[in-house]
């Protein structure tokens, strides 16, 4: 939830040629190889991203390709050649028009990735092209190639697999300052995180696992209960058919220490009214608003309706701290880069590792977005730009014959063929794609 728009993308061969039009990228200009080298000025850069063509259903996400010439790279920036995306909650809110971060319509949509840097600007000394690198951006990055500043990419491990590193950055520095900055976790406290089968869910349950004697309470359907007690959930609560909070009392019957809450409405309630004294409630997400595929008035009326309301009196008489959290409104570059290094500092300790749910290609967005918003997912869902394997054996033939054709001359006719199948390949350029449903 932190950068900016990135260049777009296809789905399944459409593309749009706009040569004037520099492609939108996490820190705002076009992907470029290198930043002085004529050849790569010259030749136009084609590339496939997901956009947000409109707030609504899974319709509304639209892949495209768009082929454009090479803007320069400014002072600072590289161009990275992105691998995996992850996908967060967010991305479910800003397709129904809930995330007040996500620019208007069309927009590339995605906030995280990895992948290899392909170019470097002037100035950037740390950075070099081949680099395996992690960035983020509050916007843009669901394409395959971004420009970013090279001060919001962070070097992999070399164990690190490009779909781990696109899991880490939305998930776990979420996880790590809600935990470490706000509410200051300790040895022999105790944990609510809801979701806990989720992204957030799983980092946080990682996390509690660095410091000594931290009892994880944590909800999910029954069916998910064994995965995420190995991961260290110490009791898992089914809350579709249970009520978590008689649970927790009959565990607990003081409460907890820290709740975590993603859901918002009457659940914030019931997080505060479990917290023992001098707990720690941190709000973070409302997603008792997503319901179904477009947007849900009443059920925003009935969330907002049953949201926590206190006054600094009843705070200061029930010793009880009330914090929100959104990542999106962290303008500290400097914080959230100390955060990432210590994360993959963590990683490299074996302390943390992303699970990874399921990857999907770009061309499959729809059933990636449809796995989380029923929930089915454990741990990160992953968007692959890399087109299927079955298209991109079609291209590479079809340009294997391009290129025969063109070593053995033809009959005047034949070669007349060739080129207006060319002719048509690239009119097919200017074309949107939709995502499959």
């Amino acid at each position: 939830m932190s950068g900016e728009e990135a260049p777009t993308l296809q789905q399944q061969p459409e593309q749009e040629k706009k040569p004037d039009e520099p492609p939108p990228a996490a820190a705002a200009e076009a992907p470029q190889e290198s930043a002085s080298s004529p050849a790569a000025e010259e030749k136009p850069l084609s590339w496939r991203a997901l956009v947000l063509t409109g707030h609504g259903g899974y319709e509304k996400i639209k892949l495209q390709v768009k082929t454009q010439t090479r803007p320069q790279l400014q002072a600072g920036e590289v161009l990275v050649r992105l691998k995996a995306c992850g996908l967060n909650f967010a991305e479910l809110l800003g397709k129904q028009g809930l995330y007040e971060l996500l620019p208007a319509p069309p927009v590339i949509l995605g906030m995280e990735g990895s992948g290899v840097i392909e170019a470097v600007g002037e100035g950037v000394t740390d950075r070099k092209v081949g680099d395996r690198v992690i960035t983020m951006s509050r916007s843009g990055m669901w394409q395959e190639v971004v420009v970013v500043s090279a001060n919001l990419t962070f070097p992999m491990p070399e164990q690190m697999s490009f779909e781990e590193g696109a899991a880490i950055p939305i998930n776990y520095i979420t996880a790590y300052m809600m935990l470490f900055e706000m509410a200051n976790v300790r040895p022999g406290k105790s944990v609510l995180i809801h979701m806990a089968a989720g992204g957030v869910g799983i980092a946080v349950t990682q996390l509690c696992q660095t410091v000594p004697d931290v009892t994880v309470f944590g909800t999910a359907s029954a069916a998910k209960h064994e995965t995420i007690a190995q991961g260290g959930v110490t009791h898992p609560i089914d809350y579709r058919t249970k009520d978590y909070m008689e649970e927790i009392r009959k565990i607990s019957p003081k409460g907890v220490d820290i709740v975590l809450d993603p859901l918002g409405g009457s659940d914030t309630q019931k997080g505060f009214s479990l917290l023992r004294p001098l707990g720690t409630l941190v709000v973070f997400g409302a997603a008792n608003c997503v319901t179904g595929q477009k947007k849900n008035l009443l059920a925003m009326a009935k969330t907002w309706y049953n949201q926590l309301s206190l006054t600094a009196l009843k705070l200061m008489q029930s010793n009880k701290a009330v914090c929100g959290f959104h990542l999106g409104y962290i303008t500290d570059g400097e914080l959230i880069s100390r955060t990432m290094f210590k994360l993959l500092e963590l990683y490299d300790q074996g302390k943390i590792k992303p699970r990874i749910d399921s990857c999907y290609h770009f061309e499959q967005v729809t059933d990636a977005m449809k796995r989380m918003h029923e929930r089915q997912n454990i741990g990160k869902v992953i968007l692959l730009p890399e087109a299927k394997e079955e298209e991109a054996k079609e291209e590479e033939a079809k340009e294997e014959e391009a290129a025969e054709s063109k070593s053995n001359p033809e009959p005047v006719e034949n070669v007349e063929k060739t080129e207006a199948a060319i002719d048509e390949k690239e009119e097919e350029a200017t074309e949107e794609v939709k995502a499959e449903d």
